[in-house]
C-alpha cells in the first residue's frame, strides 16, 4: 500500500473534527497540540498515524458522516464546544442526537450578536466557509447606540487598522427612513470574518453596535428558523452557502 501523504497538523486536527482548520492554528499557536510527543508549530505536518495530542487528549479519527447545519442563535450562549467559566454554549441547544457528535461552528458569533451560524463535523466545508479567499458574502443587521451619520459610509467601506487587525465593510445600507430610530439601523456586507469585526470595526469609527444579527451566509437566508432552533443542510443547500 502506498504511504499516507502528509498534511498539515491543522488539516488533520480539522478532518478528525475536532474544530476547525482556523480554531486548530489557534491552538497550534498557542502550544496546544503535541506530534509524537514534541509541542507542534504552524506548518509542521503529519499522517494520521502520528500520536497527536490536543489539550493533552489523543486525536482520534472521525468515523462519522458529515453533518451540517443551520442555527438560529440567541443572544447570551456561546460559540464554543465547552467552557470554563460555566457559560452555556450553542451545542446545549442541540437535540440530544446531534449533542454526540462532534460538531464544531464554521465561523462564530460572539456571545452578545445572534442569526445565522453554520455547525459542522467536516474540517474541510469549515475551512472553505471561512477562508476569506471563498469570499462567501455575511450580511448582517446592526442597531447602533446613536445616529448613523452617512458621511462616515465611505471610512468602513476603505476600512481601518484596528487592534492588529485591518477591517472593513464590502457593503454598508442604511435602513430606509420608515419608522422610530431608523437613523441608527443599517445593514452590512462582509467577505471576512475576523473576531468581532462588525463591532470593532463601527469602534473604530465611534460607534457602539447594541444589538447584531446575522441574516445570512452566502446563498442561505434566516428564515423559518426559530431562536435556538437549527436546519439540517442537505446537498442542495451546502451549495447554496457557497452560492
Amino acid at each position: 500500500m502506498p504511504e499516507e501523504e502528509q498534511q498539515r497538523i491543522q488539516k488533520i486536527i480539522a478532518n478528525a473534527g475536532l474544530c476547525s482548520r482556523r480554531e486548530a492554528e489557534r491552538l497550534i499557536e498557542d502550544g496546544l497540540v503535541r506530534v509524537n510527543g514534541k509541542i507542534a508549530q504552524l506548518g509542521d505536518k503529519g499522517t494520521t498515524k502520528d500520536a497527536i495530542f490536543v489539550n493533552n487528549k489523543p486525536l482520534r479519527p472521525s468515523n462519522e458522516a458529515p453533518v451540517v447545519l443551520l442555527m438560529n442563535k440567541p443572544k447570551g450562549v456561546l460559540c464554543t464546544n465547552s467552557d470554563p467559566h460555566g457559560g452555556h454554549t450553542v451545542f446545549e441547544l442541540l437535540p440530544s442526537d446531534l449533542q454526540k457528535k462532534r460538531l464544531f461552528c464554521a465561523g462564530r458569533l460572539d456571545k452578545d450578536s445572534e442569526g445565522l451560524l453554520v455547525l459542522t463535523n467536516d474540517g474541510d466545508l469549515a475551512n472553505r466557509i471561512t477562508h476569506p479567499s471563498t469570499e462567501i458574502v455575511k450580511r448582517y443587521r446592526v442597531v447602533l447606540h446613536r445616529d448613523f451619520n452617512k458621511e462616515d459610509i465611505p471610512k468602513l467601506l476603505e476600512g481601518v487598522d484596528y487592534e492588529g487587525d485591518f477591517l472593513k465593510a464590502e457593503k454598508v445600507i442604511p435602513a430606509p427612513a420608515v419608522g422610530e430610530g431608523h437613523q441608527r439601523r443599517l445593514e452590512v456586507h462582509l467577505h471576512h470574518g475576523k473576531k468581532r469585526e462588525v463591532r470593532r470595526l463601527f469602534e473604530a469609527n465611534r460607534y457602539y453596535v447594541k444589538k447584531l444579527v446575522r441574516v445570512q451566509i452566502g446563498g442561505c437566508i434566516l428564515k423559518n428558523i426559530p431562536k435556538g432552533g437549527i436546519k439540517i443542510l442537505g446537498k442542495k443547500d451546502i451549495e447554496r452557502l457557497f452560492a
